[in-house]
């Protein structure tokens, strides 16, 4: 199944998939979420092409994950990149596949960055839970059932 055909299914989780499943779109996002919004810095933080980089922001603002937000460097008008309501929606997604990637693809130097909570300074997580009773899930849990 090519990428189009993909991103057409009436799938909630082929869709994302298609935007987010190309092997840079995850990292590009890693890095917003750690403060990157420059162009040059992105470049240079995930050693990526000018062209590939571009050509991915573009796709993430055409999504409507981020925005650009026009700035003066040096005389000239830049942009930078920045989330915005769907793209902070995806920090669990991301938290969770690093939570995934802890437990079973850790480096063996470990980790260069850890995650703890700004108001007590506990770790992060990510959670699957009810809600209507808050009880946390995993798959064996669920039902799934169709739709009409």
């Amino acid at each position: 199944m090519r990428h189009a055909q993909i991103a057409d299914l009436p799938c909630t989780v082929a869709r994302p998939a298609a935007l987010l499943g190309e092997r840079w779109m995850l990292l590009l996002l890693r890095q917003v979420f750690l403060g990157t919004r420059r162009f040059e810095d992105f470049q240079s933080a995930m050693e990526i092409s000018r062209s590939v980089l571009a050509d991915r922001l573009g796709m993430l603002v055409d999504e409507g994950v981020l925005r650009r937000v026009p700035y003066a460097h040096e005389g000239r008008t830049r942009h930078e990149y920045r989330l915005t309501e769907k793209g902070m929606d995806l920090y669990p997604v991301l938290v969770a596949l690093r939570t995934w990637g802890e437990r079973w693809m850790a480096p063996a130097d470990g980790e260069q960055f850890q995650l703890h909570h700004r108001d007590c300074g506990g770790d992060v997580r990510a959670k699957v839970e009810c809600v209507e009773c808050g009880a946390g899930l995993t798959a064996r849990d669920v039902r799934v059932t169709p739709t009409a």
